[in-house]
């Protein structure tokens, strides 16, 4: 059977899986701390009809090889851990990060999550959580008679409330930001949320702005860092790409109806 038909579906689920990628970023545009995925390729085996240095004569040898390769598969989906844009919304409570780091958010079952989605909330409890009532760690709970329109939250991390009856602000916690020595080996675990993978190393702890950390910024979130347009012109090779692989097909199948209709 013609070699090219196989090579060329190959050719035809990389795209798909491009495709794939392109789609999740373009739905996550308006997405709190996303960040886009790209897909990452690599061709397949090769069948070494010849090898380079197979002698020719008494005194030379073949210079170059003859090799037929067998296609293409997906290497990695790689996550751009770029910075996004942020947007001043003015809820007391909502932090983004502008530099390296993330949130840490401590799930049910008692293990830690991380994410770069700072729109945060205050439970019942008074207790700083995630939109899906995960909190925040380490813990940051209001007093009682506090008043949450006076929160605020400095560059540093230092967390501060008025307290009915006092003049001055109470300094009431202390954020923490986490970074890893390969933040790209993270685990999506959906939900806005990282999980902790051997490839991506032991999360590392510090206050904001120091070690290298980013710093916050109070009544801002970072938005997704996806461009449309970017993604828009992907789609469109990708796109090209897969019609490009489907006539290598169609010409093998041309190919193998020409050599059928040999005798009739």
């Amino acid at each position: 059977m013609v070699r090219s038909l196989w090579t060329a579906a190959t050719g035809m689920n990389g795209q798909q899986s491009n495709i794939d990628a392109i789609s999740n970023n373009l739905s996550n545009v308006n997405t709190t701390g996303f960040k886009q995925q790209r897909v990452e390729f690599e061709d397949l085996l090769y069948q070494n009809v010849k090898l380079a240095g197979t002698p020719a004569t008494e005194d030379t040898v073949t210079p170059v090889p003859i090799q037929q390769g067998s296609g293409v598969k997906v290497a990695a989906t790689q996550r751009v851990f770029t910075q996004g844009s942020l947007q001043n919304t003015g809820v007391d409570t909502d932090m983004a990060i502008v530099g390296d780091g993330f949130f840490r958010v401590q799930k049910y079952d008692g293990s830690f999550a991380y994410t770069r989605d700072g729109t945060f909330k205050v439970d019942m409890n008074g207790q700083l959580v995630n939109s899906n009532g995960l909190r925040v760690m380490p813990e940051i709970i209001l007093p009682e008679g506090s008043d949450i329109h006076t929160l605020t939250v400095s560059d540093d991390g230092r967390v501060s409330v008025r307290i009915d009856g006092q003049n001055d602000p109470t300094e009431i916690g202390q954020m923490e930001l986490y970074r890893f020595p390969n933040a790209v080996g993270l685990k999506a675990d959906g939900d806005n949320l990282y999980k902790v993978t051997n490839a991506s190393g032991a999360a590392i702890a510090s206050r904001p702005g120091f070690d290298g950390m980013g710093v916050i910024k109070h009544k801002f979130v970072e938005m997704s860092n996806v461009s449309v347009v970017n993604e828009m012109v992907q789609m469109i090779v990708a796109q090209r790409a897969y019609e490009f692989n489907s006539k290598a097909i169609q010409t093998s199948d041309n190919m193998l109806s020409t050599a059928v209709n040999l005798k009739r």
